[in-house]
């Protein structure tokens, strides 16, 4: 017998592990499409759940494709991988610091190995590391300076 899963609150739909459950729920057009995403990032395999993923980061409810990018991150973390719909997602979402994808790219970075990246995404990393850098280094010397001025008015 197949569980009654709750759509409306989204209680007990992170354990969801049957993609024909989702699909049928996607059919009727259900409200909590995007945290059963992520219950389906957590129990499917990445080839069953990717194109569940990309459907759901499409949803007209951003907080909904919110949870289908958090399922990305989910998967990415999971699998050590992501198949190309995936990172073709990703990509049109953007890797800003204003994309709602930000976190999902963050952990694809982490936790895919730079030689399975696809070229846009190691590019990315070079990037973000080196944006990284020169903010350490602004901070660093914004706090240098801060402390010379405090220390030059406490001799004065």
């Amino acid at each position: 017998m197949a569980p009654e899963w709750n759509w409306e609150s989204g209680e007990g739909l992170l354990r969801i592990d049957d993609p024909a459950d989702w699909d049928a729920a996607y059919e009727r057009g259900e409200s909590c499409l995007g945290t059963a995403v992520i219950g389906l990032a957590f129990n499917c395999t990445l080839a069953e759940a990717s194109p569940r993923i990309v459907r759901a980061m499409r949803l007209p409810d951003r907080a909904q494709q919110g949870f289908a990018f958090t399922a990305a991150g989910v998967a990415a973390r999971l699998n050590g991988a992501l198949t190309p719909e995936l990172y073709a997602a990703l990509r049109a979402e953007g890797p800003g610091c204003m994309s709602i994808a930000v976190n999902a790219i963050d952990d694809t970075l982490d936790y895919v190995p730079f030689r399975d990246l696809p070229l846009w995404l190691k590019w990315w990393k070079v990037v973000s590391k080196v944006l990284d850098k020169l903010e350490t280094w602004r901070l660093e010397s914004s706090y240098a300076v801060s402390d010379a001025w405090k220390a030059l008015r406490r001799r004065r």
